[in-house]
């Protein structure tokens, strides 16, 4: 069987830069930004789940009718390892191979496109010993990340308010950097004043 990569959207966080509004319900281009990601991975045609806090029906509803799994995370207050590692869990019990690798997708990068997650998808299905990441055109590091299979075990380990970036610090002579169009790897909308900027309004 040939390596397959299963996306994980990290979605619960709680929006606490945005003073009072829920940035992964913020609209573009007439929907949520949760849901255009989630689109936007599942037109990959990888196995998408979404990591959710326990109660968040605005975020299931903006979900609703796609085939993705929602994984619930009760302690998604500790920080965001804990979606990472809920979500790692899940896909780790189900029916992954051994050359399989992990997407870890952030929910508030709005520029990703289907064919640059496949160009990921296909560099790990070519060479799945490789952390391939996201980076710019320059070389800068981004978004988003593939763990190979012998690396899950670590990402379980994960505590605090990182997505995995100790256990890329701790592999930096696995890393491969493709790089992506435009600022889509390096760029998100964590405030109201990044949202204005991004849809060219005042703030």
């Amino acid at each position: 069987m040939p390596p397959v990569v299963h996306i994980l959207i990290l979605a619960a966080g709680a929006s606490s830069r945005m003073r009072g509004a829920d940035k992964l319900l913020q609209s573009l281009d007439g929907k949520p930004i949760l849901r255009r990601v989630a689109e936007t991975a599942l037109a990959t045609g990888a196995p998408v789940s979404v990591a959710l806090p326990v109660g968040a029906k605005a975020r299931r509803f903006a979900l609703s009718g796609l085939g993705v799994k929602v994984v619930e995370v009760a302690d998604a207050t500790l920080g965001m390892s804990r979606s990472l590692v809920r979500g790692v869990a899940v896909i780790a019990a189900g029916k992954a191979g051994p050359e399989d690798g992990i997407m870890i997708l952030p929910a508030d990068m709005p520029d990703f496109t289907a064919e640059a997650l496949a160009r990921l998808v296909a560099c790990h299905a070519e060479e799945p010993q490789w952390i391939w990441r996201g980076g710019t055109e320059h070389g800068q590091a981004g978004h988003p990340t593939i763990f190979p299979r012998d690396l899950w075990p670590a990402l379980l380990a994960v505590t605090g308010d990182e997505g995995g970036r100790s256990v890329v610090q701790a592999q930096r002579e696995r890393v491969r950097i493709l790089p992506l169009p435009g600022k889509m790897a390096t760029l998100d909308l964590d405030t109201p004043e990044d949202w204005a900027a991004y849809l060219g309004r005042p703030a």
